[in-house]
């Protein structure tokens, strides 16, 4: 008999790691999670990924069976070294790099790095990301290259073998919709809605078609553009 598949997922508690989530337990045995408290703006994410975890995985019995353990790391001194507005109470806006000031420098690769370690512990080599660069923000640590370097930085530096699985790399917002329908139908897809938080002001007063938040900050207007597409094509 094949050894069961076991996965460690990157788990922020927003649309794509939600996705991403039910992507992984529709594919492997066990999934662990883990996420990171980097004493982030929109810190109720953290707040929200218990309820994400626990609905995605009653959607189907093979699903509930599959989720194991939730690791929650404390890299608050990310937050105390970044001087964004991610980790900051200041305007989003342009930077003179041409980034966006919501830009944590070198977040994907500090995540990678605990999360392997984690693994590590765990008896876990293969990673999973909801990292995607065909519609995103224009962080230079969510392209394929970026990651695909790290990667091969950490499996040398723990002398094993660690891969990362990123099933959003290459499609569109609209495209994480779709999958979500695919994996898990409307109901999952209300999940996502309603459960999931991606706002960078970390704003839950008020619901829209897409879910709650700001509906200005890049992370709203990538989600709800998204959702519009999504649901022309339904139309």
């Amino acid at each position: 008999m094949a050894e069961p598949s076991t996965a460690l997922l990157l788990f922020s508690g927003g649309q794509d790691s939600a996705t991403c989530l039910a992507w992984a337990l529709d594919r492997f045995d066990h999934i662990e999670t883990v996420g990171f408290d980097y004493e982030q703006r929109h810190a109720v994410e953290l707040q929200c990924r218990g309820n994400v975890r626990e609905k995605v995985a009653a959607l189907y019995p093979d699903w509930h069976s599959a989720l194991g353990p939730d690791h929650i790391l404390d890299l608050s001194v990310l937050g105390k070294i970044s001087d964004t507005s991610l980790t900051r109470d200041v305007e989003i806006e342009m930077n003179e790099t041409g980034l966006p000031s919501t830009f944590v420098p070198g977040r994907n690769l500090i995540f990678l790095n605990f999360a392997a370690a984690v693994g590590y512990r765990r008896g876990i080599t293969t990673l999973i990301g909801g990292m995607c660069e065909a519609d995103f923000s224009g962080y230079p640590d969510c392209r394929k290259q970026t990651l695909d370097v790290t990667m091969s930085s950490i499996s040398l530096g723990m002398d094993r073998v660690f891969t990362l699985e990123t099933p959003l790399m290459s499609i569109s917002k609209a495209g994480a919709w779709d999958m979500a329908e695919t994996l898990g139908g409307q109901d999952l897809v209300d999940i996502i809605l309603e459960e999931s938080h991606t706002c960078y002001l970390g704003e839950r007063g008020r619901r829209y078609d897409w879910g709650y938040g700001c509906d200005d900050c890049p992370a709203c207007d990538l989600r709800s553009k998204g959702w519009q597409e999504y649901m022309d094509v339904q139309t």
